[in-house]
C-alpha cells in the first residue's frame, strides 16, 4: 500500500493550494481517508476526513469553510482544496487511509510521506 501526496509549496496568505493523495495497492473507494497536518514541534492533527463512495465529509473547526476534501474514484485519488490560507496553516500535510471516519490519527493504518505547505 502506498499513498503519495503532492501539491504542497509556498503560498501567500489568502491564497489557495490543492493537495493530492494518490493511492496504489489500495482501493480508496468505500474506505475512510483523512488529511492531517503537523506543524514543526507540534502534534499531528486531523483537518478533514472523507468516507469515499458516500462522500461524507468531516472537518476540523479550524479549517471548516476554507478546506474541502474530495475524491476522484477513477484516479483512486483524494484531494484537499485549501483556500483563504493563513500563516497558521503552515505544516506538513499527510493523507492517510483507515478504518473509521475520524480526525484521530490512531484510526488510520496507512500514511503518505507528507507534503509541506508554507503560508
Amino acid at each position: 500500500v502506498q499513498l503519495v501526496e503532492s501539491g504542497g509549496g509556498l503560498v501567500q496568505p489568502g491564497g489557495s493550494v490543492r493537495l493530492s493523495c494518490a493511492a496504489s495497492g489500495y482501493t480508496l473507494m468505500n474506505n475512510y481517508v483523512g488529511w492531517f497536518r503537523q506543524a514543526s514541534g507540534k502534534e499531528r492533527l486531523g483537518v478533514a476526513a472523507l468516507l469515499t463512495g458516500a462522500g461524507d465529509t468531516y472537518y476540523a473547526n479550524s479549517v471548516r469553510g476554507r478546506f474541502t476534501i474530495s475524491q476522484n474514484n477513477a484516479k483512486n485519488t483524494v484531494y484537499l482544496e485549501m483556500n483563504s490560507l493563513k500563516p497558521e496553516d503552515t505544516a506538513m500535510y499527510y493523507c492517510a487511509a483507515g478504518r473509521a471516519w475520524s480526525l484521530r490519527p490512531l484510526y488510520y493504518n496507512y500514511w503518505g510521506q507528507g507534503t509541506q505547505v508554507t503560508v
